[in-house]
């Protein structure tokens, strides 16, 4: 048996918005993840189930790891098709935001999602909604917004509506956002959920090999060099960081998802605590962070680098060269060791 924690007042009043919908937009934060495109595409086919005729529109294209994703071809990009997607929001009798907490994190679709007029529905398990829906759903304590997705769906009375490429999608959220269930995963509902999935058909051994265990001969070797060449560790601060410059990627022929991993591959050694990786982008770096036990990097990401996200598995950008950046991060690691690593153990 599944609790019920969705309040009732927020269910009753999304019930209601699709009872009167025949067209709806769902849209997901920029670079989506395997939960980002999971639950956008998910809620998708569940809404054509109902005959709602439904679009997911995306900040930026999906990564070449994720296309293999039921729906991901009709999936809209915003970036590349912004007057389409414009009036997609525009047109919609309600707009689904999912995996994101604020609409600065869909980049420029902030704009068109800001000027609709139409109801919008917020579902998501990131800190700290900020106020722009009609309709918000938000547990932070939801291992993924798949997650928590499918719990909507079943108070919505909408559960066999979900067929097997809806089980699959929802399954490929609640892998990602776990590591396969490595992490973030103590929650026995997460199971009961995960055999109702199954009992859908969805096929979890095939995403299993297509979310972790294929690679493009590009990624291998990116990953492979960023590892012997250019991870550093600290060990009395129980870190690690690896970069990788425009040039290196251009070196590797690099593709969109091809280091999707990488920043976890540190804390395969047990004296690592937390890892971060940053990644040269045109104009600024991207940083992801990792960690284990209660080390937290989402505080550091918020602090320091624009962003946020959960406290083991956390992201953010920063407005400057790879070097300060780096050199930023450097700086920060006695800060960490005194505020946080001396205050907790480090065995893990």
């Amino acid at each position: 048996m599944i609790k019920r924690i969705i309040d009732q007042k927020q269910i009753a009043r999304l019930k209601q918005l699709l009872e009167h919908a025949t067209k709806a937009v769902i849209t997901c934060h920029i670079s989506p993840d395997g939960d980002a495109l999971g639950s956008s595409l998910a809620l998708c086919r569940v809404l054509m189930n109902m005959g709602i005729d439904a679009k997911v529109i995306t900040p930026d294209s999906v990564s070449a790891n994720l296309q293999f994703l039921p729906g991901a071809k009709d999936i809209v990009d915003g970036n590349r098709y912004s007057d389409y997607a414009r009036t997609l929001f525009c047109d919609a009798d309600v707009v689904f935001c999912l995996d994101f907490n604020a609409p600065s994190r869909i980049d420029r679709l902030a704009t068109a999602l800001n000027a609709s007029k139409s109801p919008k529905v917020l579902i998501d398990h990131h800190l700290d909604p900020a106020d722009f829906t009609d309709v918000t759903i938000s547990h932070p304590e939801m291992s993924s917004t798949c997650m928590l997705l499918f719990r909507v769906l079943c108070r919505l009375e909408l559960f066999d509506l979900i067929d097997k490429t809806a089980a699959e999608l929802i399954l490929a959220g609640m892998m990602t956002d776990t590591g396969n269930f490595a992490y973030n995963a103590s929650d026995p509902e997460i199971y009961i959920i995960v055999s109702e999935l199954l009992k859908k058909g969805a096929n979890k051994d095939m995403l299993y090999k297509r979310l972790f265990n294929t690679f493009s001969e590009s990624s291998l070797r990116i990953n492979g060099y960023a590892l012997a060449e250019k991870m550093e560790l600290f060990a009395d601060e129980h870190a690690a960081l690896t970069t990788l410059s425009r040039e290196e990627l251009n070196r590797f022929h690099y593709s969109k998802g091809d280091t999707e991993a990488l920043v976890n591959r540190p804390l395969a050694i047990p004296e690592v605590v937390y890892s971060c990786f940053l990644r040269e982008e045109d104009g600024y770096v991207k940083v992801s962070m990792r960690s284990v036990g209660d080390f937290p990097v989402d505080k550091l990401c918020s602090e320091y680098f624009g962003g946020g996200g959960h406290r083991n598995a956390a992201g953010g950008e920063y407005r400057g060269s790879l070097d300060q950046c780096a050199e930023l991060f450097r700086s920060l690691l006695k800060r960490n060791r005194e505020l946080y690593i001396d205050k907790s153990s480090t065995e893990i």
